[in-house]
Formats: C-alpha cells, structure tokens, sequence
C-alpha cells in the first residue's frame, strides 16, 4: 500500500528528532500545518516539498509515496548540525561522561557546535576552488 505523504513527513520527522515546531521554522511555516500534513487534512505544495526532500536528505518522490527508496539527494553539513543540536535540546536524560546534563551544559555544547559549523562554513567558503 502507499504511504501517503502526511505518513512519510511524520515518519521523517520524528526518525530526524525533529518537533512539528521545529520542522515549520526549518520551512518558514506554522506548526498547525505541519500537523495537518501529517494528519493528511492538507497536502504541501512544490516549493514545500522539495524543502522537505532537501531537508531530510530523500527524494521528492519517497516523500510523494511513488518510490520506497529513500535515495538521498545531498545533505548539507549544516543540516547535520542543525538535527545534532535539535536533538541535544530535547533529548532527556543525556549525560557527560557519566554526569547529567543540565540546560546550562547543553546550551553550552550547542553554543560550541554552533561555533564550530559557523569556522567550518567560513573556511569552506575561502578555500579557492569551492562555490
């Protein structure tokens, strides 16, 4: 059976670590539609969707429900981070070499990728033979 496209961004989402909330500020929309996509009472459009293939790193048409092959179109560094420290946010119960995490300490390791993918993208940008 198909999976309709509501189902797939669900399934992507969540194997991502991502909220409702925080998938619509990736994509510049509400969290209520977000929601109803994934309940299926409204479909994204185009623009939306290839947004969400690049986002999550598969085809347009895996999350069109036409192939079940998660074929990858490129994923941006970027996006790495951005799932990393998505994820330390929310993620309960993390420790550090057997001690608890607390906000201050995630926020604290966030703030240090952060830094690190803002080097990481600058240095890409000044390498000469790189667009």
């Amino acid at each position: 059976m198909k999976k309709q496209i509501g189902e797939r961004i669900r399934e992507l989402r969540r194997k991502a670590g991502y909220t409702q909330s925080m998938l619509a500020k990736k994509l510049g929309i509400s969290p209520s539609a977000i929601g109803m996509y994934e309940q299926g009472r409204r479909e994204p459009d185009n623009e939306t969707v290839v947004r969400l293939s690049h986002i999550f790193g598969i085809t347009a048409d895996y999350l069109l429900g036409n192939t079940t092959a998660e074929k990858t179109t490129g994923v941006d560094i970027s996006e790495i981070f951005e799932e990393f420290t998505g994820k330390l946010s929310t993620q309960p119960g993390l420790m550090f070499d057997g001690v608890p995490l607390d906000d201050d300490d995630r926020m604290k390791i966030i703030d240090a990728v952060r830094v690190v993918a803002a080097i990481a993208q600058q240095q890409y940008k000044r390498t000469p033979g790189k667009t």
